[in-house]
């Protein structure tokens, strides 16, 4: 994972430290593997969701087409930085490609991913709305937003850049 968040920080054009950065996608993974644990959720999905969701962003606000852009990225880069079957591939690019206004029902990989993104709203001071939330988890743990926000998220970064063993 740190050769891929490596290629994927090469080519992001924000400051990884902004609100669609490395932190966010830290809480996004740890957001996600907490659901995944809980789900039916593919872990290996939901932890390459949260490398690519936001990482072709072209600016931190309204950016219609980041999602599909983040997929085309994953394309790109199956193969050489990581690998998924061809099933799971394709949730993968699903989960990217409509991450901003998918349905809340349907595939739990793809729940458990649109979630976990959700559920770190806090970071530019929105609630989730558990409206437009998938999980029941979610829905639960929504009103505990200060929990997926104002964490220290030091063992997420360290997930994140492949530096620590999640499973551990």
């Amino acid at each position: 994972m740190k050769a891929l968040l490596a290629a994927i920080l090469r080519q992001y054009r924000l400051d990884p430290e902004g609100f669609h950065g490395e932190s966010h996608w830290a809480r996004v993974l740890e957001n996600g593997l907490w659901l995944a644990a809980r789900t039916a959720a593919n872990v290996d999905v939901v932890r390459l969701f949260a490398y690519f969701h936001d990482a072709c962003r072209e600016n931190e606000g309204i950016d219609a087409d980041h999602g599909r852009r983040g997929a085309a990225l994953a394309v790109r880069m199956r193969g050489e930085y990581f690998d998924l079957p061809d099933t799971d591939f394709a949730l993968l690019v699903d989960a990217c490609a409509r991450h901003t206004a998918g349905p809340t029902t349907g595939d739990p990989t793809l729940l458990a991913c649109w979630d976990a993104d959700r559920l770190d709203l806090g970071r530019v001071g929105i609630v989730p709305d558990p409206d437009y939330l998938c999980t029941a988890l979610a829905k639960k743990e929504h009103g505990h937003i200060r929990f997926h926000h104002d964490r220290d998220i030091t063992q997420a970064l360290l997930i994140l850049h492949g530096e620590e063993n999640p499973d551990a």
